[in-house]
């Protein structure tokens, strides 16, 4: 595969961004090595909701971590509750798929690394934005940015056990950057790794989960609203099993729901144009489980 590939000019090492892995660490291997990943030349990038549900989450971390430099990821909607019950807090029905990380003798090293992801990533060398769900209208990259670091700076201090205690809630709605403390933060939180659908005013609506075109009337995925602020960024992201893989919009989606069976796909970012590959998946669980 690597020998049909023509990379952008200046460009020396592949980069690949890598959809919902959730535990699936077996299908991420067969992946990779599919593509003749390198990590002591690629990339990869990962865009969240690493771990959780499938049924090898502390290898994903184990193997993710021990990559070093040679990969970036951001954090999703599904290691938020990992930090969360590392830290004491969070939904405890969590605890049986992540027992085995909870027990490990390096956790607390995993969690330190984890909690030190960023919440977005931007490369202008090659004019990607990677995050995990998607932005209000609103924002432009600065601000999305901003606000990202905003979290990322309470996530990494002393403040993050209260965080994760009062970081759960759909309010509020509506960008007001006039917000302060943790109703700013669980806005911005909510945005990065929730955000799927929203009204033609901005607000989010956060219970809409389903495939194009089930949404209630009115309601806008992220990337098709018409004021949206980012438009002009090329924006890598995941979050969305039901939409599939999706390149519109100067988005690119990469959940394809390797763990309800369907694939995982991998978005060679540096080719022009960014070039997918996916390989099938077993299939660790029954998405109707988790509506």
């Amino acid at each position: 595969m690597r020998a049909r590939q023509q990379p952008l000019k200046g460009f020396n090492l592949a980069v690949y961004a890598v959809g919902d892995i959730l535990g699936c660490y077996d299908e991420l291997r067969r992946a990779l090595d599919a593509v003749e990943f390198d990590p002591s030349n690629d990339r990869l990038w990962c865009v969240g909701d690493l771990v959780n549900r499938g049924p090898r989450s502390l290898e994903v971390l184990r193997f993710l971590h021990g990559l070093g430099d040679s990969t970036t990821c951001v954090l999703g909607s599904l290691e938020l509750p990992v930090l969360a019950l590392a830290a004491g807090s969070g939904n405890r029905s969590e605890e049986l798929s992540l027992a085995k990380v909870m027990a490990a003798p390096d956790r607390d090293e995993l969690m330190d690394w984890l909690r030190r992801c960023p919440l977005i990533h931007l490369d202008s060398k090659l004019d990607f934005l990677m995050l995990h769900a998607g932005l209000p209208p609103q924002w432009d990259v600065p601000t999305a940015i901003s606000c990202a670091r905003e979290v990322e700076t309470v996530l990494r201090s002393d403040e993050h056990r209260d965080y994760f205690k009062h970081m759960y809630g759909n309010k509020p709605k509506r960008w007001d950057p006039n917000l302060t403390g943790m109703e700013r933060w669980r806005f911005i939180t909510n945005c990065l790794t929730r955000l799927r659908y929203c009204e033609k005013d901005g607000r989010l609506t956060l219970k809409e989960k389903g495939p194009l075109g089930s949404q209630a009337p009115g309601r806008i995925p992220w990337f098709e609203h018409p004021q949206r602020a980012s438009r002009k960024q090329r924006i890598v992201f995941g979050h969305w099993s039901t939409l599939g893989y999706l390149d519109a919009h100067n988005v690119w989606g990469l959940d394809t729901g390797c763990l309800w069976g369907g694939t995982l796909t991998l978005l060679r970012l540096d080719h022009a144009p960014p070039l997918p590959f996916s390989i099938s998946c077993t299939g660790w669980q029954d998405p109707s489980g988790f509506a």
